[in-house]
């Protein structure tokens, strides 16, 4: 017996209607993370202008409807932000604004999370600086996971 999962209006929202999906061609930072376990994989795109401004952010996701529902919430929350204000953005704040996630799908705003801070790690790499507070990328969200589990953070 298969358990029914409900997803909020925001949710379907931008499920069926993602905002900024596509590729953004000489990227200033691509970020891409995955998750073994489910088989989701999430690239983010970002076009940063000199004043260190996301002019630009798309996303390509492959997974499930979450995942594609946070890729697209994740996008409009950091467009047109400081770099700064990017590296604040939190799973928490894309579940929030997404009106909430099932407990099964809460590693889908993780993948977000950590898409968008590992793009923003490329940009660094890229422009040879370093971003205060900003940390290595991890590459598979179950190491992020076992983090959130053991700390409630």
């Amino acid at each position: 017996m298969s358990q029914v999962i409900e997803y909020s209006d925001k949710v379907m929202d931008h499920f069926t209607n993602p905002r900024n999906v596509g590729e953004i061609e000489g990227a200033s930072g691509v970020g891409t993370v995955g998750n073994a376990k489910c088989g989701d994989i999430m690239r983010i795109y970002l076009d940063i202008d000199e004043n260190e401004t996301i002019r630009d952010c798309k996303f390509k996701t492959f997974g499930c409807g979450a995942a594609v529902a946070t890729s697209s919430m994740a996008t409009e929350m950091i467009k047109g932000k400081s770099v700064e204000d990017a590296l604040k953005l939190t799973n928490k704040a894309v579940q929030e604004a997404l009106g909430g996630l099932p407990p099964v799908k809460i590693h889908c705003s993780l993948l977000a999370e950590e898409a968008v801070h590992a793009a923003l790690w490329d940009y660094a790499e890229k422009k040879g600086i370093t971003i205060e507070g900003l940390k290595p990328p991890v590459n598979d969200i179950d190491e992020t996971e076992e983090f959130y589990k053991t700390t409630g953070e």
